[in-house]
C-alpha cells in the first residue's frame, strides 16, 4: 500500500539518521514468508557492520539510504511495497521483523528497522550502476510531486490505455499507486476510464496540479492508514490523509464535491472510486471501461 506520500513519510522519519554508525546488522530469519533480500544475510550484515548512514533518499516509492565507508558508494535500498514500514519505535510484532540496524549512541535513535507483515518487500545494496538499474531515469518517470504538464503530455499523448492505469506505470510519474490516482482524478475533473490520446492539454494540466497538490498534502498529513490501518509513521503514529479522500474507499457514499454517489469500477484488477458527475468524459468514444467487480 504505501505510495509517495508514505514513503516520503517514512523517509523524513529517519532523515535525522544521517551520520550515525551501523553497529551491527541483524536479518531474523523465522517462519514467515522470507523477504527478497540482496546480497544474502549473512553477507548483507557482514558489509554494514562499521558502515555510516549517508544521504536518505526518496525514489519512486523507494526509501535510498546512502552507506558511507565502504570502498564505493553504495546504497541501502528499501521498497515496502504492500505491508513495509521503517520504523525508528517498537515494531507492531517481533515475528515480522525483516531489519534491525543498530546504530551508534551519537545517533538520536539507537536503531533502525524493516518491518513487513506479508514479505513482498525488497532490501537490497547497490552500487551505483545498480542503483540506477533499479531506480533511475531509465525505469522511473518524474517524481510526482514535481510532474508537470509537459511531463505527462510526453508520456500520455499517443497511449491508449485508460488514464487512470496509466498513472499507475512508475515510468510515467514515480510515486503513485491507486489511492492517490482516484484523488488526483477526481481533484482534476477527469473520468478515470478516458483514453489517455483523448484527453486535452488543460486536463492534462489539470492532472498534473491535481498530483502536485494531492501528493504534497497528504505528504503534510503524513500519509493515510486505511483498512487495517497498518501503516504507521516511523515513530509509529497513524496517518492522517484518509480524512480527506474524496473517492478512495467511499462507494455509496456522497461526493464531497457535488453531493452523488460515488461509484467503483475495476480497472487492470484494481479498484477505481470516482465520481461520474464531477469527472464526466470528454465524449462516449473516449472511454476504456473496466468492468464492475469486487
Amino acid at each position: 500500500m504505501p505510495e509517495l506520500p508514505e514513503v516520503e513519510t517514512m523517509r523524513r522519519g529517519i532523515a535525522d539518521l544521517r551520520g550515525a554508525t551501523i553497529v551491527e546488522a541483524r536479518f531474523p530469519v523465522g517462519r514467515c514468508r522470507p523477504l527478497t533480500i540482496q546480497p544474502d544475510h549473512g553477507r548483507l550484515a557482514a558489509l554494514l557492520r562499521g558502515t555510516r548512514v549517508g544521504t536518505i533518499e526518496r525514489r519512486g516509492k523507494r526509501v535510498a539510504i546512502g552507506i558511507e565507508g565502504m570502498a564505493a558508494p553504495h546504497w541501502l535500498v528499501i521498497e515496502p511495497r504492500m505491508t513495509g514500514l521503517l520504523l525508528v519505535a517498537d515494531p507492531p510484532t517481533e515475528k515480522h521483523l525483516r531489519m534491525e540496524l543498530s546504530l551508534g549512541a551519537d545517533a538520536p535513535h539507537r536503531r533502525l528497522l524493516f518491518w513487513d507483515q506479508r514479505g513482498l518487500g525488497t532490501i537490497r545494496l547497490l552500487d551505483a550502476a545498480g542503483l540506477d538499474r533499479a531506480c533511475g531515469p531509465g525505469v522511473l518517470g518524474p517524481d510526482g510531486l514535481v510532474v508537470t504538464p509537459a511531463d505527462l503530455s510526453a508520456r500520455l499523448a499517443r497511449s491508449r490505455r485508460a488514464v487512470k492505469v496509466a498513472l499507475l506505470d512508475q515510468r510515467v510519474v514515480a510515486g503513485i499507486g491507486n489511492i492517490y490516482a482516484a484523488e488526483i482524478l477526481h481533484r482534476a475533473g477527469v473520468d478515470p476510464r478516458c483514453a489517455c490520446h483523448r484527453l486535452g492539454g488543460e486536463a492534462i494540466a489539470r492532472i498534473a496540479a491535481a498530483a502536485r497538490r494531492i501528493l504534497g498534502t497528504a505528504v503534510e498529513h503524513e500519509g493515510s492508514s486505511i483498512g487495517d490501518e497498518l501503516y504507521r509513521t516511523a515513530d509509529n503514529r497513524k496517518g492522517r490523509f484518509q480524512r480527506l479522500h474524496r473517492v478512495y474507499g467511499r462507494e455509496g457514499l456522497a461526493c464531497r464535491g457535488c453531493g452523488g454517489p460515488i461509484e467503483r469500477i475495476v480497472q487492470a484488477q484494481r479498484s477505481t472510486f470516482f465520481c461520474p458527475a464531477c469527472q464526466r468524459p470528454p465524449s462516449r468514444r473516449g472511454l476504456v471501461r473496466g468492468r464492475r467487480g469486487a
